[in-house]
């Protein structure tokens, strides 16, 4: 594999479609037209992932009207798109897929809220940028949509909020949303970590709720909410920004999950997305660290047999050697 083909493997993606797309990478072979049918059909397709949160869009904005407008949201969109396009061929020397630029712009559209055009172009392009710019041994370590959007909403808390509306007592937009995405999210074998961050918040919404007396309901209800379904689907299971162990990624959620509950008794508003913010990358440090001092370590025992095998065949020349010169 060239270098190029390494780091487009790398960068690409950058969200739940990433491993959409790279489990249908083998689907440039010639098939029949019932077999491109069959594969449209399949959950193997790499449009499912942005399948699930258009999903998530068109049941928030039919039904209450999660949008500031429907413009902002598409200059979003195509604000990642181009970034994506453009970045992608500078850096990596072709044009990717844009499945994760349309995650991206299109959470950045459901996601912050603002009376200005400016903030929904600059958070898409910082979302993407974060991609190509932050990265430690060719891997970003942010989830382009959580670094965009935390970035504005710590930068500019005066011109940006977040997306705080709720289901209300409507029950169908939750069920397909949620059921949607519970099969995306098993199709690519990471369940577990939307599980363990949704038990946990329940856990640590009811200590909430009993050291400060507030009603368990208000406390657990944020996460019915569309904004909590696209934290928990795209933001958590990012293939390209959480750690690589099973343990590992159960671990990372209870953790942002037990950070968010901090964050919420110190007051801070905006906790899901700086929890997150705050423990993907700092866990992904730390896996990079302990895999190369595991690959050092490794080695070195390697070095240790070269070097007696050296030692040995320097012994054994100087014994030939030694009755010649007598």
């Amino acid at each position: 594999m060239s270098d190029s083909q390494s780091l487009q493997s790398t960068s690409d993606v950058s969200s739940v479609g990433d491993a959409v797309e790279t489990d249908s990478a083998s689907d440039g072979a010639q098939v029949s037209p019932g077999g491109t049918w069959r594969r449209w059909l399949t959950l193997e397709n790499r449009f499912l992932a942005p399948l699930l949160i258009t999903s998530i869009l068109l049941a928030g904005q039919l039904t209450f009207g999660i949008l500031e407008s429907w413009s902002r949201t598409l200059i979003a969109i195509g604000i990642a798109i181009a970034c994506e396009l453009v970045l992608g061929k500078l850096v990596v020397g072709r044009f990717p897929h844009l499945a994760s630029a349309y995650i991206s712009g299109i959470s950045v559209g459901i996601l912050i809220r603002s009376p200005f055009i400016w903030p929904y172009a600059m958070c898409a392009g910082l979302s993407i940028m974060s991609k190509y710019v932050l990265r430690i041994q060719n891997r970003h370590l942010w989830n382009p949509s959580n670094f965009g959007v935390s970035a504005m909403l710590f930068l500019y808390p005066s011109a940006v909020a977040s997306l705080s509306i709720q289901w209300g007592n409507s029950l169908w937009p939750m069920l397909v949303v949620w059921c949607l995405g519970a099969m995306i999210i098993s199709r690519l074998k990471r369940f577990h970590i939307c599980l363990t961050y949704v038990i946990s918040f329940i856990a640590f919404a009811g200590a909430r709720s009993w050291l400060t007396g507030s009603p368990f309901l208000a406390n657990v209800s944020p996460l019915t909410g569309p904004m909590y379904q696209l934290f928990v689907f795209f933001m958590i299971t990012d293939p390209k920004t959480t750690v690589r162990p099973k343990w590992g990624q159960c671990l990372v959620a209870f953790l942002v999950a037990a950070v968010e509950m901090l964050l919420r008794l110190a007051e801070f508003i905006h906790a899901p997305y700086y929890a997150l913010f705050l423990v993907g990358p700092v866990a992904l440090a730390v896996e990079m660290r302990w895999t190369r001092d595991r690959a050092g370590r490794a080695k070195a025992p390697e070095s240790v047999v070269n070097l007696d095998k050296n030692a040995a065949g320097s012994g054994s020349l100087g014994e030939v050697e030694a009755p010649q010169s007598t």
